[in-house]
This record gives C-alpha cells, structure tokens and sequence, in this order.
C-alpha cells in the first residue's frame, strides 16, 4: 500500500501597512572622523589642494598617534597594535628628518603648532 502525500496550499491576507514609520535622525555630538582629517589637511597645507606635503602627513600621523596611544592605555597589552603605533612614529620622526634638512623654519613652525620636541 502506497500513502499518496497531498500538497496543501493555504492563501493568507497580507495585512495592510497602518503605521508609517517616520525617520528618525539622531544629531551626534562627535564629528565624524573625516572632519578631523580635513581639518588638518586645511591648517597645514602649503598651497590649496595639498594633502601630501611633509606639514600634511606629520600632522595626520601626530592625530593618529595620539589616538592609538589613548587606546593602549586603556588596552596595554594589545601588542599588534603597539607595533602599528612604533612605525607610525619611526615614519614621523623620518618625515621630521626630511622636513628638518630642507627647511629648518618649515620645521620649527610644524613642531611649535604639533607641540613636539626634537
């Protein structure tokens, strides 16, 4: 004996939309991270358009050393990310090196607004 297995079909009524959801936007107190980086591509440029000068990258690495280094305080033992931070600033002091040689007046006013030392 063979079950014979039928296919049911159930049809069921899509309820209709009552509520429209209404868009919410939320007004964020910290800027985004872009604005901090066009920031100081603005305050440090040479000349309009300039996002590769020595002024320019010692400036973002300065930025983005001092984060990383707030996130080894709370995190000490994060070890990748220690040895991110000591290229990044190897990478700075030879930017500084460069920018030092070319242009000694360049480089005091960059170390005088970055409050760095040599």
């Amino acid at each position: 004996m063979a079950v014979k297995k039928e296919k049911t079909t159930k049809t069921v009524k899509a309820k209709p939309k009552t509520a429209k959801v209404a868009k919410v936007q939320v007004a964020s107190i910290v800027p985004p991270p872009h604005a901090d980086k066009k920031q100081i591509i603005e305050e440090f440029a040479t000349k309009q358009g300039d996002t590769g000068s020595p002024e320019v990258q010692i400036a973002l690495l300065t930025k983005r050393i001092e984060k990383l280094v707030g996130h080894l305080k709370t995190n000490p033992t994060d070890n990748h990310s220690r040895r991110g931070l000591l290229g990044m600033v190897s990478k700075r002091r030879r930017l500084l090196n460069y920018l030092a040689k070319k242009n000694a007046a360049r480089f005091k006013e960059v170390a005088a607004k970055l409050k760095l030392e040599k």
